[in-house]
């Protein structure tokens, strides 16, 4: 059981339309740790060419690199809460294009991170990348396709006959991208501490069942 009075990491691992990166930001928030999810860790390497000879550089200087990253790029909780539903749920299209040095220096990242500081981590392949880690939770967060359907309209403002086309087309991608790097499915339940259905729940509702579930 993972004990939030000491450094913590929780990993969310979700279905497009489940509301899963809300409940995420929203969990992060009621706790006061850091959110993490692809737009911030993918501007990270953009922006500050934050290559796996980089971080081997950084690391190289110092032990505590990554807090001293964190203070120079001036990283707090909530930044990606500056990208919008619809860009962040479609810059998954962008996971074919993911290359193996991206997941290298993705990886270091994340180790980066959760070595440092407590925090909420969504996506990229946290529950596999940090399953090693001391003080871990990982959650997925399903639904049913109607819910996603629902959700992904009323969100995207499309069709539920283009939502669905965009919740096959991200779920096949999240799952080529998972198997790729891990060797595992991101379905299978025995890589997760807790599963959850957002099934006629608010985002509201989910982090707090798992707020009980950490006491």
């Amino acid at each position: 059981m993972m004990n939030k009075n000491e450094k913590f990491v929780i990993t969310i691992n979700r279905e497009l339309g489940s509301g899963g990166r809300t409940v995420g930001q929203k969990l992060a928030e009621k706790l006061g740790v850091s959110y993490y999810d692809k737009a911030v860790i993918k501007a990270l390497q953009e922006k500050y060419h934050l290559t796996v000879e980089e971080i081997e550089k950084r690391k190289g200087e110092s032990d505590n690199w990554w807090a001293e990253a964190k203070r120079m790029l001036s990283i707090s909780t909530g930044l990606a809460g500056n990208v919008g539903y619809n860009q962040a749920a479609m810059s998954d299209t962008a996971a074919m294009l993911t290359t193996d040095e991206m997941f290298r220096s993705e990886t270091e990242i994340l180790k980066g991170i959760a070595d440092t500081e407590s925090c909420v981590i969504a996506g990229r392949s946290g529950f596999y990348v940090l399953r090693d880690h001391p003080n871990r939770l990982s959650i997925l967060i399903q639904a049913s396709m109607p819910f996603r359907v629902e959700r992904v309209s009323r969100k995207q403002h499309v069709t539920p006959e283009q939502a669905r086309h965009i919740i096959d087309k991200v779920d096949e991608m999240r799952e080529n991208y998972v198997k790729k790097y891990t060797k595992t499915s991101r379905y299978d339940t025995r890589n997760y501490d807790m599963m959850i259905s957002a099934d006629g729940k608010t985002e509201d509702e989910i982090v707090d069942l798992i707020l009980k579930y950490i006491g």
